[in-house]
Order: structure tokens, then sequence, then C-alpha cells
């Protein structure tokens, strides 16, 4: 019965580790330096806790084939330096995290950040560009007409709005640092793309800003991930990396 058990553990764990190891379920290839220092982190993470549940399965396996000869007590020492190695793998991870999320959300904005405006709503994502100016024209909440094409309630008498442009896709281009200035007109959503490892929450009432840098050409999805009615299932835009030479072409088009 020992011999069978420990078998099952040995096929159960071999096939954990292959099925990670293959990358048989894993994360699509990623498009910004950020993306690539999650996916490090992340494959640190996973091969030490991978190490360690080997590890335990091996001492879990020879428990079972040879049972223990020796039942006294093995003394507290062994506890304070399992509990001691614990607490410094931890504070490794910690510290690895903990660089990601201080060069996502603390740093702030390169100072020639593209700036973008993108506002959620029921269910669509709608993308302002501030035009040749650089300034975002005035809104009012008075002003929304969504049936008008005029989403965002922009105001025409504003002169700075004359250029400003409103789209379903974020254009932005390779290379370039770019700013996104995140809203809700509504309810809570969630700004995701997956390539670059980001998804933020869009709250009704704040402005969030969100950094991002993509290095690989291409149109990527940006479903909302958090479920914010009936249509939520086809609330998506797409992310869409262009050269900077076809920037400004890609926008008037």
């Amino acid at each position: 019965m020992g011999s069978v058990l420990a078998l099952a553990v040995a096929v159960v764990t071999a096939a954990t580790v292959w099925s990670v190891a293959a990358k048989i379920w894993w994360f699509p290839a990623p498009i910004s330096a950020l993306a690539r220092m999650f996916d490090d982190h992340f494959l640190f993470t996973t091969a030490l806790c991978g190490f360690f549940l080997v590890l335990g399965q091996v001492l879990l396996i020879f428990v079972i084939l040879r049972g223990s000869r020796n039942r006294r007590e093995p003394g507290m020492r062994w506890v304070w330096v399992i509990m001691l190695t614990m607490v410094l793998l931890d504070a490794s991870l910690s510290l690895g995290a903990d660089r990601i999320w201080h060069a996502q959300m603390i740093e702030p904005a390169a100072a020639d950040a593209l700036r973008i405006e993108v506002t959620a709503q029921q269910f669509v994502w709608n993308v302002r560009y501030p035009g040749p100016d650089g300034k975002f024209g005035r809104t009012s909440p008075r002003l929304v007409n969504d049936a008008g094409g005029n989403p965002l309630g922009i105001d025409p008498a504003d002169p700075a709005s004359a250029d400003d442009i409103v789209t379903p896709i974020l254009v932005v281009p390779r290379g370039r640092p770019v700013e996104v200035l995140l809203r809700s007109k509504d309810v809570m959503h969630s700004f995701f793309v997956r390539e670059l490892r980001i998804k933020q929450d869009a709250v009704p009432g704040m402005l969030i800003h969100v950094k991002l840098q993509a290095d690989k050409l291409g149109t990527y999805e940006i479903p909302c991930a958090e479920l914010c009615g009936l249509g939520h299932h086809r609330m998506r835009g797409y992310l869409e990396v262009v050269e900077p030479e076809n920037f400004e072409r890609r926008l008037r088009e």
C-alpha cells in the first residue's frame, strides 16, 4: 500500500512540475520592459515555490517508504531554522515585487510622455487625444450626448477642444512613454492589457494615472476586467502599437 501511495505522489508531483515547465497555460508574450520584469519575478517565485514543493514531496515519499525509525523530538532549533528561512525567502520576494510596483505606480511619468485620456462607460472605451496643441478641451456633464456623438461632453466653445480626437482605439507610438489618464463615466470598470501586464480599475469620480510603453508592433485587446453590467462581455477595445513616424497619420485616419 505504501509503494502505491508513494508512486501516486510521485506521479502527481511530476505532472505538476511538467505542466508548469512546459508552459501549457501561460501568459502571452510581453511587449514592454515592465511586463518582462513582471515575468522574471513570476518565474523566480514559481521556481522557488516549485523547488520546495518537490523537496517536500520527496521527503513525503521517503517517509511513506521508509517510515520514521527515530521518534525522538527533533528539538525546537529546526523549527527556528525553518521559520527564519521562510522569513528570508518572503522578504526577497517582497523586495522584487516592490520594485515592480514602484516602477509602475509610484514613479512619475516621463517628461516627454504622451498624455491620453481613456474614459470607460457601459460598454465602450472612449480614447481622447489632445491634438496638435497638446491641450485637452474643456468638458461638461451637461454636454454629454452619446447619441449626438459627444460621449465625453466636450465643450465646442473652448478653442482647445477644436483639435481633440475621440476614438475607440488606443493608438500609441512604439518605444514612447505614454501616460493614460483613466476615468469612468458610470460604474467601475477595469483597464486590462495582458501583453503589458497592466490591470487597473477605473473608478467613478477618480482620475487614475497609468504608465505604459509598448515596444512591439501589433494590435492587442483591451477587455474590461470588472463586471460592469449586462453588456460586460462585449466591452472590449484595442491597443494599436505603430511606428512613431506613422502615429500622426494613424490618428488622422
